[in-house]
C-alpha cells in the first residue's frame, strides 16, 4: 500500500503508535519493514514524533491529486496583416535606407529581425508604404522616406535661432534659407551661444527631440568665472531654485581650470530659455562663453563654425531612438 493511501483520519492499529507497547516503539527511527531507515508512513511513527498527530498526506483534501493544475488558455496576439498590394517590396526600400544590400536585407527579414509598424515580418514578398508605415529592423527605426532632411549646423556666436528674422538680424536663413525643403530648429539657441543645432523637415522627430518629457540629453561646454567651488557639481546635480521653477543638471565635471577662469561640462535634459547660463549664475559662477557639443547621440566634433553636414543613416537610426520612435 502506498505510504499516501490512508486517510489521515483513519484509525490507528492498537500498539501501533504507542511509545511503550513492544519493541518496535522503543526504536524510533528504526528502519521500515522493507528496510527504509527513517521514512515515514501515514499514520505510523511520524506522527509519534510529534505528539501524536498525523502530519498527513502531502495532498490532504484534494480528491485529484495526481492531476496537474490546467492552466488558463492564452490568447494569441493578433496578426496584423501589413502588406499594401500598391507598395514598394520591404527589402528594397530597406537596402535604399542604408540598412545593406538587398540580400543583407532579405537575410534580415527571413531571421526575423524586421519589424512593420511593431508586426515582426519573415515574408519577402512584403510590400509597404513608406510614407505611412514604419520599419525597425533589431529595434532601430530605418528611415524611408528620401525626402526627409537631417543636417547638423555649427551656429556661429551672433546669430539668432530662426528661419527668418523680422529686424534684419543675421538668422538660419542666412545659412540654409536657399533649400527647398522646409526646415525645423530642434530647439534654441540664443545668440551669444554657439554649437550644435539639428535642423530637419521631420516635426515629429523635432518635437521629441527638445521635449524635456523625452529625456534627450544636451551637453555643453562653459567657460566661466573662476574658481570653482567644490559643492557647485552637487548643487547643481541637487537641483537649483531658478524664477520658472526648479532644475537639475544629469551631470557636471570640470574640464580645465585657468587664472581666474574654468572651463565645464554640462549636461542635461531641460529646454528653457537660457537654462544653463541662468543655472550657473545661480551658484555664483557667471557664464563667460557657451558651447553647445551634443544633441542625444549626435556630436559636434570637428564641423567647422558656420558649416553644415548631413546626419549619416546611423546617426539617424541613434536619433530615432533616442526620441523613442
Amino acid at each position: 500500500m502506498s505510504e499516501y493511501s490512508r486517510s489521515p483520519r483513519q484509525p490507528r492499529k492498537k500498539g501501533s503508535g504507542s511509545s511503550g507497547g513492544g519493541a518496535a516503539g522503543s526504536r524510533r527511527g528504526a528502519p521500515g519493514a522493507k528496510g527504509r531507515p527513517g521514512r515515514p508512513v501515514a499514520g505510523g511513527k511520524a506522527g509519534a514524533r510529534s505528539g501524536g498527530k498525523s502530519a498527513g498526506p502531502r495532498f490532504a483534501g484534494s480528491t485529484k491529486a495526481s492531476q496537474p493544475t490546467k492552466l488558463p488558455e492564452r490568447k494569441a496576439a493578433p496578426q496584423v496583416d501589413v502588406h499594401d498590394p500598391d507598395g514598394v517590396r520591404l527589402q528594397k526600400l530597406m537596402a535604399a535606407g542604408g540598412v545593406g544590400s538587398r540580400r543583407v536585407c532579405e537575410n534580415l527579414i527571413e531571421q526575423g529581425r524586421v519589424e512593420v509598424d511593431g508586426q515582426v515580418v519573415t515574408e519577402l514578398g512584403v510590400r509597404i508604404n513608406p510614407r505611412t508605415q514604419v520599419v525597425h529592423v533589431d529595434g532601430v527605426r530605418v528611415n524611408l522616406d528620401e525626402d526627409r532632411v537631417y543636417l547638423a549646423f555649427n551656429k556661429p556666436k551672433g546669430v539668432v535661432t530662426t528661419m527668418h528674422d523680422e529686424l534684419g538680424r543675421v538668422s538660419l536663413e542666412d545659412y540654409v534659407g536657399n533649400r527647398e525643403e522646409r526646415l525645423f530648429h530642434v530647439g534654441r539657441l540664443d545668440a551669444d551661444t554657439e554649437g550644435l543645432l539639428l535642423l530637419t523637415n521631420d516635426g515629429d522627430l523635432a518635437h521629441r527631440l527638445q521635449h524635456p518629457a523625452y529625456g534627450v540629453l544636451k551637453t555643453y561646454v562653459a567657460t566661466i568665472r573662476g574658481p570653482v567651488q567644490r559643492d557647485v557639481g552637487k548643487r547643481l546635480r541637487e537641483g537649483v531654485d531658478l524664477e520658472d521653477g526648479p532644475v537639475s543638471v544629469d551631470s557636471f565635471r570640470i574640464v580645465d581650470h585657468q587664472p581666474g577662469k574654468a572651463m565645464v561640462e554640462v549636461v542635461l535634459h531641460e529646454g528653457r530659455k537660457h537654462v544653463v547660463r541662468r543655472m550657473l549664475e545661480a551658484v555664483g559662477h557667471p557664464v563667460l562663453e557657451l558651447v553647445r557639443t551634443e544633441v542625444g547621440p549626435i556630436r559636434l566634433a570637428d564641423l567647422k563654425s558656420g558649416r553644415t553636414r548631413r546626419l549619416n543613416k546611423a546617426e539617424i537610426g541613434a536619433l530615432y531612438k533616442a526620441a523613442g520612435l
